[in-house]
């Protein structure tokens, strides 16, 4: 599994982490039963605190999509839901897309709202 961080990104690593795995996921290359990798190689092998990725995985674990047992690792239970994947997706894509055309992050967190108030009325 290829879990990518970007120590850039505003978004904590802790959800950095949690996001590649629910996109694991919903590609499809993690199903139910499948073991992710331990906190501790993942964390060596991305340079960050086993604290970051156990952190990552109990968000994981609270949305129900994995199990973590002491001694056995971290194991898929349940789908990712692929509509919430591909909202995520959207919401990253549509954040960078406000950013490249020079739009600051309150004014798309305004653009949003705005839509959501439109959304109510449909």
């Amino acid at each position: 599994m290829l879990v990518e961080i970007d120590t850039s990104s505003p978004q904590p690593l802790t959800e950095q982490v949690a996001a590649a795995v629910r996109r694991a996921m919903a590609a499809g290359s993690l199903r139910v039963g499948d073991r992710l990798p331990t906190a501790r190689a993942l964390a060596e092998s991305l340079g960050v605190s086993i604290h970051t990725i156990l952190r990552g995985y109990q968000t994981l674990q609270a949305e129900g999509l994995i199990e973590l047992r002491r001694g056995r690792g971290a194991i898929v239970v349940a789908p990712v839901p692929y509509d919430r994947a591909a909202v995520v997706e959207q919401a990253r894509q549509l954040v960078s897309s406000a950013r490249r055309i020079g739009m600051s992050d309150a004014e798309t967190l305004a653009l949003l709202a705005r839509c959501l108030g439109q959304a109510g009325g449909e």
